[in-house]
């Protein structure tokens, strides 16, 4: 169940209809999970908890119709390739897809003979795709490599509008947020007709985060379920390092968070840009601090020009392309819609994914929602309290 399905209300914008970054018109997205084994970790077999989720800017073909775009970076300790040419061009030349920190290069590499593939033969042809990642080696035997080229088909394949699966799925299968299960979670927001009535979106792959520093509307739900009441799965990692003489493992609450922002305004690129910064407001409110381990890095893409030209090194037939946007004084709407979809995409993702368990017998627990319900109303934030 996500937030809205507990009464859980956040923010003062209402939600698109599918309350997912799909509410765009012509964005779709696709996952492949990939769950096999359990027990002792043993490289290259498995227990596998991992997977690839893709994001679809439009119903075109973006290797070919590029989107304005921008990005942003809160800390980088990650990876989310392409930024350079996002930056340099402004545009987003392809799909996006996310998953663990060690199938980065399979997937880039997919994306681009997809695309080949889908081009006619002989054709000149480049690209320099979008891939993120965050880090699932406490579940998932993620140096076995499990990733392969064509689970970033499948998932380009089944790629969908409407209703997004959100949890343990896709690329945030095996992924851990604020010390609990977490994973791929997505909301929107519509502003108001009279500030242009765009819709922005927010998808993230959520796996950052300590339990203590956990808030949900402002409820400090992580200090009420302590890790002493629902285990860390971290802590369960360093004492398994611990007894194998290997170190302390990676410290609690480290991780990252990749998010993605889309809306069918017409922005420019650094419009985009500062769209993309307010990610960081949304992971703010939850309680994300941007630690130095985390790599929190987001990019957001504008679907409000349509028939920019391909990025080819043959010249478009048009010496001038006529592009809207919006007023840069009317962007704050867009900012809040930013915001408060980004921090309910990771209530979502807390809230879907449920317990699982991976290599070496390693839980990581959901996040019940009743009981953030029942610690929300204590603090007079719960649904039968909230003004609207």
């Amino acid at each position: 169940m996500r937030a809205r399905d507990h009464g859980i209300v956040l923010g003062r914008l209402g939600p698109g209809p599918h309350n997912a970054i799909t509410d765009i018109p012509g964005v779709r997205v696709g996952h492949t999970t990939l769950i096999g084994g359990d027990g002792p970790r043993v490289v290259g077999k498995g227990p596998v908890r991992t997977g690839v989720t893709v994001v679809v800017p439009h119903d075109g073909d973006p290797f070919v119709e590029p989107v304005f775009a921008g990005c942003h970076r809160l800390n980088g300790n990650g990876e989310l390739t392409g930024l350079e040419w996002v930056r340099e061009s402004g545009l987003l030349t392809s799909p996006i897809a996310i998953t663990n920190t060690h199938s980065v290069g399979v997937v880039r590499d997919a994306l681009i003979a997809h695309a080949i593939r889908h081009h006619p033969a002989g054709a000149e042809f480049w690209s320099l795709p979008v891939v993120g990642e965050t880090y699932d080696g406490v579940l998932n035997d993620m140096n076995g490599f499990h990733v392969r080229p064509e689970h970033l088909d499948s998932a380009l394949g089944g790629a969908t509008s409407g209703p997004v699966v959100e949890g343990a799925v896709g690329g945030g299968t095996g992924m851990i947020c604020h010390e609990f299960k977490g994973g791929i979670g997505t909301s929107s927001r519509v502003v108001a007709e009279s500030d242009g009535g765009w819709t922005v979106g927010s998808l993230v792959q959520a796996n950052y985060g300590s339990r203590e520093l956990l808030r949900i509307d402002g409820v400090p739900i992580g200090e009420a379920i302590p890790t002493s009441d629902v285990p860390s799965p971290w802590d369960a990692a360093m004492a398994l390092a611990r007894a194998a003489g290997t170190g302390g493992a990676a410290a609690s609450g480290a991780g990252s968070i990749i998010v993605i922002l889309a809306t069918n305004a017409p922005l420019l690129p650094h419009q985009c840009r500062r769209l993309a910064q307010r990610a960081g407001l949304g992971i703010a409110r939850m309680g994300g601090i941007g630690s130095t381990g985390s790599g929190d890095i987001f990019i957001a893409f504008a679907t409000g020009n349509r028939g920019l030209p391909e990025a080819s090194p043959e010249p478009d037939a048009r010496r001038v392309i006529d592009v809207r946007m919006v007023e840069d004084t009317r962007m704050t709407p867009l900012f809040q819609a930013a915001v408060e979809a980004t921090e309910e995409a990771i209530v979502n993702a807390l809230l879907t994914a449920g317990s699982m368990t991976g290599a070496d017998g390693i839980t990581a627990y959901g996040l019940a929602g009743e009981r953030v319900v029942e610690i929300m109303v204590r603090h007079g934030r719960g649904p039968a309290t909230r003004s609207t």
